[in-house]
């Protein structure tokens, strides 16, 4: 299937936004979160999460626009060597929440955010949580206008093997944020 560059169809309607499906990450879908080259070096990432996936530990979901592809992703980890950010019952850890420059602005990261949340709720978990950039302003108010509050700071140290099999160590110090999601608890 040839996949058309992603380019929001019209910048004056908000149309489009009702043909994009949130689902579960296929394997065909993998190459698309690289977007055109830009993340090409999170390959391995990816992968990685994909078969964490298969093996239950991880929750991967993609917004996909029917002509335009893959145009946003959001993962969950459910199961963390550090429990205070995903503990296997009650506390899963959302990272690698991205959407294309072109979609942003027009409420799919709301959307895609409700998706998981309902997701998680049937699956009784009552928490969230994610670490985002400290210098990431626009991120930290979105999580906050969505309910996520600061409860501290992380060295946002971790490190990868690009697509090229090197290891990348990457320094980005960063904002913990939880937010609670089933008061059942």
């Amino acid at each position: 299937m040839k996949i058309e560059k992603s380019v929001r169809p019209d910048s004056q309607s908000q149309i489009w936004i009702n043909n994009v499906i949130v689902r579960h990450l296929i394997f065909s879908d993998l190459p698309q979160l690289e977007w055109d080259g830009e993340y090409s070096h999170l390959r391995q990432v990816y992968l990685n999460a994909y078969k964490k996936r298969n093996e239950g530990k991880y929750i991967l979901w993609v917004a996909d626009l029917p002509k335009s592809g893959i145009i946003g992703q959001v993962f969950i980890q459910l199961n963390s060597t550090r429990k205070d950010l995903a503990d296997g019952y009650f506390c899963a850890y959302l990272f690698a929440f991205r959407i294309k420059a072109d979609f942003r602005n027009a409420g799919l990261g709301t959307r895609m955010l409700s998706v998981v949340e309902t997701d998680l709720v049937k699956r009784n978990y009552g928490e969230i949580t994610l670490n985002v950039a400290k210098t990431n302003d626009i991120a930290i108010r979105f999580y906050n206008r969505l309910g996520f509050e600061i409860i501290g700071s992380e060295s946002g140290e971790w490190s990868f093997r690009d697509q090229n099999n090197k290891l990348q160590h990457v320094k980005e110090p960063a904002l913990k944020m939880i937010k609670t999601i089933n008061n059942s608890h």
